[in-house]
């Protein structure tokens, strides 16, 4: 899966969207906009984020058009975040006072009616006493659910159906039903002539208390992002002009000189200038034990400076921090689709029209074949079936789930790119691996030198050599050249082969470092070094051949320590049904040694970088679903090749931008993590999915009658309300479950 270049992304805030029949209509809307590649609603967080180079005020306008409004979301996420938290405050206090207030009237309504069965018109005084309610009612309907009605004209002005098209219908009609009850009782039968106020001050009641339990719930959901943005600190001690100034973290500049003292946060990104200290990175790495930081270290915004005063240089400030790129993977994947959803979208588009004319065709039914009273019986079940069959349950059953699951990723260090790599992720038949820096530390060390002269000479001559790679391998034996305080000469004439190994001129002399195939690119024969090396590599240290002026000198070997929990996580991902291989530029024998240590089922050695993405399309080809573990540059096309790419947060850029899973930790227990956590949420989605499917099935046929030969009763519109509102705020609260997801090991 390559990763394509991200374009502009504007982010709205929306009003007036409440089920995935409004989602489907404003996506549409904006990507018939010129210059919008794409555009994605995220329900539970009710914003809306354009992908391409449309004017926002041309995106908006697609918004009105399709009934609904939008503004530009503000720059800063924590303001976004505190205006979001303030007007859903606002809202759910809004929701309470009018659910307060239909369930005051509705409620007394209704026990009048069970106690005293008086809801009927016979008389003058009758009418009289139900047309004072029927007005009281009708302020219930314009104060208390206005915004059904408003939201079902929008929604007829634009020739479409929504969740407010239904409860509209639902209460108008009983209230409509009602006053003609009132005004001309003569037209009706007398078993006809019974009213239901009660039933549309109470549907209005129960779904706005629904509805604010559920932005109750649904607050909790991004609980994640908000932990994030507590560690962003909001000012910076800044020098300027000689002196210690505190300015508004907005007004950090890359350059700037800033002063951190004890149990205080980094504020930005940066490299330490003077002093020394501890900082616990657990909140972005989770290691617990405080780093040791002094000159020369680099420091992420958001880590707690312990013990020390530190002076550091400001290298990534705003947006550019370690921290709030993180934010910004969360705050995407939770906003992304998955897979799955797919089907629940298609349902939604023409769920609302479809539920419609089963309402009018039930009613039709009990009005031309029903037992009396026709008419009474014919608006219970039309306005049961409308009711009943809002698909809010349906909208929520995966963004909720998504925003939990994304978010409680990133409380275990796994950042998850998208919800589609959340969804493969429980699907994985392989994880291939990368073994240097992955399954080891990734810090080799020169563990023998054998050469058929001087050692120490041939090791300053490989050292020397070696100062012009980056190669973990090469560090080794730089490292080992320093501590034995040889001189080093700068090379010529230098090259770095992919693969093979290095070359350049030392003094005169050509120097040649690295595996088999380079010594055989250059026919230089190996002799008996080659069973020398065979010995040292069975015992799991990667040999390097050493060749000067075109004979063989000897032979180098070292090694890179397995690391410490690498065993229990393998042992942990073959438990979880995975088979392992393993991918290497290293010797067979070396990585075999690693394998046999480590239980792993395949080994893959001596390969190059596109030989690894070869090895992980060949797995797709056979039918696995493949998913690749890697921190190199040279993993980089494996990782985007993959299913998922998991890449270890301690790896390169490249790395982590190829791959679909970050892992804040380099453990292999990220991986472990991961796919138990897609699983948990996938198995949550299924969950409300199955839930939310279910509910509408049984309940539409329920409402439409179809016990009532059984039990000579039909659903009440009160019940048919409670239910609806019951079953959003179930999937809300079912999503907040996996709030309490734990791993199965934690480290």
């Amino acid at each position: 899966m390559a990763r394509e270049q991200q374009a502009a992304q504007t982010l709205f805030r929306l009003s007036g969207v409440s089920c995935a029949g409004c989602v489907n209509k404003i996506e549409s809307a904006v990507q018939g906009v010129a210059g919008v590649q794409d555009a994605r609603i995220n329900l539970a967080d009710k914003t809306l984020k354009v992908q391409g180079a449309a004017a926002p005020q041309s995106c908006i306008e697609a918004v009105r058009q399709a009934g609904y409004d939008a503004e530009v979301a503000k720059s800063s996420e924590r303001q976004r975040r505190e205006e979001q938290r303030a007007q859903e405050e606002r809202h759910y206090h809004q929701l309470l006072w009018r659910s307060a207030i239909a369930l005051g009237v509705g409620l007394p309504l209704m026990a009048w009616g069970l106690i005293t069965d008086k809801m009927s018109v016979n008389s003058f005084a009758d009418q009289l006493a139900w047309g004072v309610m029927g007005l009281i009612t009708l302020a219930i309907l314009v104060f208390c659910g206005g915004q059904f009605f408003s939201g079902a004209w929008k929604a007829l002005r634009h020739h479409s159906a929504t969740m407010d098209t239904l409860v509209a219908l639902g209460t108008g009609t009983a209230w409509l039903f009602s006053m003609l009850v009132v005004l001309v009782p003569h037209l009706l039968p007398e078993a006809a002539r019974h009213v239901y106020f009660e039933a549309s001050a109470m549907i209005i009641g129960l779904i706005s208390l629904g509805q604010a339990l559920e932005v109750r719930a649904r607050g909790r959901t991004s609980a994640a992002v908000e932990k994030l943005l507590e560690l962003q600190d909001t000012s910076a001690r800044v020098l300027r002009d000689g002196k210690e100034v505190d300015l508004p973290i907005e007004q950090v500049q890359a350059g700037d000189q800033l002063r951190v003292r004890p149990g205080e946060k980094i504020p930005v990104d940066g490299m330490v200038l003077e002093g020394g200290s501890l900082v616990d990175e657990s909140m972005l790495t989770g290691e617990p034990v405080p780093v040791k930081k002094g000159e020369g270290d680099n420091l992420a915004a958001g880590t707690l400076n312990k013990n020390g005063s530190l002076l550091f240089r400001a290298e990534k400030v705003g947006a550019d921090t370690r921290l709030a790129q993180i934010i910004e993977m969360v705050k995407n994947a939770q906003g992304s689709r998955v897979p799955i959803a797919r089907l629940a979208d298609k349902i939604s588009a023409i769920f609302v029209p479809v539920v419609m004319i089963i309402a009018v065709v039930a009613a039709l039914v009990w009005f031309n074949l029903g037992p009396d009273p026709r008419a009474a019986h014919m608006l219970v079940v039309l306005t049961s079936v409308l009711i009943i069959a809002c698909p809010c349950a349906l909208g929520l059953a995966t963004p909720m789930s998504v925003m939990v699951g994304v978010g409680k990723g990133a409380e275990y260090g796994v950042l998850v790119r998208n919800g589609k790599a959340l969804q493969q992720s429980c699907n994985l038949d392989v994880l291939v691996v990368d073994k240097t820096g992955t399954l080891t530390e990734g810090s080799p060390r020169l563990t023998d030198i054998e050469s058929e002269g001087d050692s120490d000479e041939l090791l300053r001559l490989l050292a020397s050599l070696e100062q012009g790679s980056e190669h973990p391998l090469a560090e080794a034996v730089v490292t080992a050249a320093h501590e034995k305080k040889l001189d080093l000469q700068k090379p010529s004439d230098f090259e770095a082969i992919t693969a093979h190994g290095v070359m350049g001129v030392i003094s005169g002399k050509k120097i040649l470092l690295g595996n088999s195939k380079l010594m055989q690119r250059e026919n230089i024969p190996l002799g008996d070094w080659k069973a020398r090396a065979n010995n040292l590599a069975e015992a799991g240290r990667t040999v390097m051949y050493a060749a000067v002026d075109g004979v063989m000198q000897g032979i180098i070997a070292v090694a890179d320590p397995i690391r410490d929990d690498a065993a229990a996580a393998i042992a942990r991902l073959r438990k979880l049904g995975l088979r392992l291989e393993m991918l290497t530029g290293d010797n067979q024998a070396s990585a075999e040694a690693v394998a046999r240590h480590l239980k792993i089922d395949k080994v893959h050695a001596e390969l190059l970088p596109e030989d690894k993405e070869r090895i992980v399309a060949q797995l797709q080809k056979d039918g696995a679903r493949v998913g690749m573990v890697g921190d190199g540059i040279n993993d980089a096309p494996a990782l985007a090749r993959a299913d998922v790419g998991f890449a270890i947060g301690a790896g390169t850029d490249v790395a982590i931008e190829s791959a679909d899973v970050t892992l804040m930790r380099s453990s292999l227990h990220g991986v472990a993590n991961a796919v138990e956590l897609s699983r948990a949420t996938l198995g949550n989605i299924k969950q409300n999915l199955f839930g939310a499917f279910i509910y509408n099935t049984l309940g539409i046929p329920i409402a439409a009658g179809v016990l009532f030969p059984l039990t000579g009763m039909l659903l009440s519109p009160i019940v048919a309300g409670a239910a609806m509102a019951l079953s959003s705020l179930t999937v809300v609260s079912n999503a907040n479950r996996l709030r309490f997801f734990k791993p199965s090991e934690v480290h």
